[in-house]
């Protein structure tokens, strides 16, 4: 056993599974087995492995100029041309991009700069933040105090109050929904709440509402029909801006540009990282509008800089990365071909699973995707501690298939963009498998419900 603290890890079931290659959408363990990595390892690998152009991309850089930090004046072509590519590209009007090394990083980043911002206007009083229930955001303080999953809470005793952190519902209907409500009266209920919620806050005091424009690890929510739409009117009637969380969204992963233009948001800000550079070295940006860079300007002047920032932040080898990976996009119409085959992988889902006996909602966009495993199809309920989960994620592992459990019982999928369709029935096969494996094993146990 190495002496390594593992990250989102049962420290009694460390090292169950060692890999030593991957090639395209496989991944290969030191026996040599080989495993279809069905969730993009973690939701991120979007041009699969051991793709040479971006390695290549790489090593030039690091052949060229292999580190520059950006403090105080520095700067390097990759990072121009890199936040010059994004602007070109992001639905926020002259944007503004810093750079740091994880969807963590950049969200704490956004946390301080909306702090900064609002000092800057003399709204100092702006400060709190409304997440989520069943968000991920992060695992820093500030991220993970954003996060509403249990396990990113338990023990760590984050400082929910001290950062302003509000928590409003999850719009996810199959859950949370009441009665015999429709989707459109549970949007209405749950935007409704939301509203009360602000004004007993006050709305002068909340800068922004972080979301995820379809949630990952909280197992893959996609909001109702009229979410969006209804959500941001309230944002804006209360002048809170619009914080989209595009970690796993962005850049192909729903079937478009981005997940805002999956699922028709505006925002005022937006965070990036994963899919950014295909995972193949670590990046992340936090973007801003210009009208928000312009008011912090006269502040870093009065102090004398603009006090944060991280060593890496926009290493040139890790810009490099996202300009090829960015490139391979466009070239190939990735975005384009994630659409198809995203289209083609929920069809397949919905057939194989919709009546099945373990299943109780199939829901997903593009090449994202969940099956919500419960313990009784007609009334929904679910298994506790996650045992479905983890039973059909084994099941998964030995059919040479990499799936993960999330949010308990909700079995994820996020292949990489460059997935075929043959491919997709490959996957399917060793996942339907899975699952009535899964699903023999509970009923033997006495956990399936007649």
């Amino acid at each position: 056993m190495a002496p390594v603290i593992y990250p989102t890890t049962n420290f009694t079931a460390i090292e169950q599974l060692c890999l030593e290659r991957g090639e395209g959408i496989y991944v290969y363990d030191t026996d040599g087995k080989q495993y279809i990595e069905g969730l993009a390892g973690l939701w991120c690998t979007s041009l699969g492995y051991s793709n040479t152009e971006v390695i290549d991309a790489i090593t030039k850089q690091l052949n060229t100029l292999p580190f520059s930090h950006t403090f105080g004046g520095k700067t390097h072509a990759p990072i121009m041309e890199l936040a010059d590519k994004l602007r070109a590209m992001v639905p926020i009007e002259d944007a503004y991009f810093f750079f740091g090394n994880s969807g963590s990083d950049a969200n704490d980043s956004h946390y301080k700069m909306l702090r900064y911002y609002f000092n800057a206007i003399g709204k100092p009083e702006k400060r709190k933040i409304i997440t989520r229930e069943r968000g991920y955001h992060g695992v820093t303080v500030a991220a993970g105090s954003l996060t509403s999953l249990p396990a990113n809470l338990a023990h760590f005793d984050a400082p929910l109050e001290a950062l302003g952190v509000l928590r409003t519902e999850s719009p996810h209907y199959y859950t949370n929904r009441k009665g015999n409500e429709t989707e459109a009266q549970f949007v209405d209920r749950i935007i409704n709440s939301l509203e009360e919620q602000i004004i007993a806050e006050g709305p002068e005091t909340i800068a922004a509402m972080i979301v995820e424009p379809i949630t990952g690890a909280s197992g893959v929510i996609v909001p109702p029909e009229g979410y969006y739409e209804k959500l941001q009117a309230v944002l804006r009637k209360y002048d809170i801006l619009v914080w989209a969380d595009e970690v796993i969204t962005g850049f192909g992963r729903t079937g478009n540009d981005f997940g805002c233009t999956t699922m028709g948001i505006q925002p005022d800000l937006m965070t990036f990282a994963k899919q950014l550079s295909s995972a193949y070295f670590p990046i992340s940006a936090a973007v801003i509008p210009g009208w928000m860079y312009e008011a912090m300007i006269e502040q870093t002047n009065q102090v004398g800089v603009f006090g944060h920032g991280y060593t890496y932040s926009g290493h040139p080898a890790a810009c490099a990365a996202a300009l090829k990976t960015l490139e391979i996009y466009e070239r190939d119409n990735l975005f384009v071909h994630a659409a198809e085959v995203g289209d083609y992988l929920q069809a397949q889902l919905r057939d194989a699973f919709t009546d099945h006996p373990l299943v109780g909602e199939v829901r997903g966009k593009g090449l994202i995707a969940a099956l919500e495993l419960v313990s009784n199809k007609t009334t929904g309920a679910s298994f506790d501690k996650g045992i479905a989960g983890a039973t059909a994620q084994k099941f998964c592992q030995d059919n040479g298939l990499l799936l993960r459990a999330v949010a308990g019982n909700a079995l994820a999928l996020c292949p990489p963009l460059i997935i075929t369709r043959d491919e997709i029935d490959a996957l399917m096969g060793k996942l339907k498998a899975a699952i009535d494996s899964t699903y023999a094993e509970l009923k033997d146990k006495g956990l399936i419900a007649d």
